[in-house]
């Protein structure tokens, strides 16, 4: 019985971390929902709510972590594509928007809260980014044989203009978000041509 309840326990906490995914959109944010319209959505009543998350803050930080846990997977993904062959670049960006198109809210979170008023979510949001950057740098080290140091501007500066062309794909039309995309790829084969420049002259 221990694990039937156990796995009802995760169900309706899932329930409930979508139910709050689900509401997100251009015109709602998450500090604008209520638990009590959270759990309305999730068809649980508010009490059921406590047994799982202490306050909202607490779902909103685990929001937050998977958002980040779910785009480490992307790019774990897009590095499996790049495997089969094909530019890293334009396979990297494709599977970037493509998560963009079915997974908005949860970027939106992201974005949010990156500049939002809890320095709480703020430090989440951050510290997700990093984990990001972190395993893209390391990546680019080994896979374009680049030092440690330019490996990681190469990785940082990627981060800000995907992220960047992502908020901005959140809007517009499909055939808008593929043009950017198409730009996006070219300004991060600019900054990849100049890494391996750069490692090549510290080398050197």
């Amino acid at each position: 019985m221990t694990g039937v309840r156990a796995l009802q326990k995760e169900k309706t906490r899932r329930q409930l971390i979508d139910a709050a995914l689900g509401q997100l959109s251009a015109e709602r944010s998450f500090s604008s929902l209520s638990l009590r319209e959270v759990a309305k959505e999730a068809g649980l009543a508010p009490t059921s709510f406590y047994r799982h998350f202490s306050d909202m803050d607490e779902l909103g930080l685990t929001l937050v972590d998977e958002a980040g846990l779910t785009l480490r997977q992307l790019m774990r993904q897009a590095r499996q594509r790049i495997e089969k062959g094909g530019s890293v670049i334009q396979i990297s960006v494709v599977t970037f928007m493509e998560f963009i198109e079915s997974n908005g809210n949860i970027f939106r979170l992201l974005l949010r809260e990156r500049s939002g008023t809890s320095a709480e979510f703020r430090a989440a949001v951050s510290r997700e980014i990093r984990y990001f950057t972190l395993e893209l740098c390391d990546y680019l080290q080994h896979a374009n044989k680049l030092t440690a140091e330019v490996a990681c501007l190469q990785a940082n500066a990627a981060v800000t203009i995907v992220f960047n062309a992502g908020a901005e794909a959140l809007d517009i039309e499909k055939k808008e978000r593929e043009q950017l995309a198409q730009a996006t790829i070219q300004q991060l084969r600019f900054i990849a041509r100049g890494a391996s420049e750069l490692s090549a002259r510290v080398k050197g």
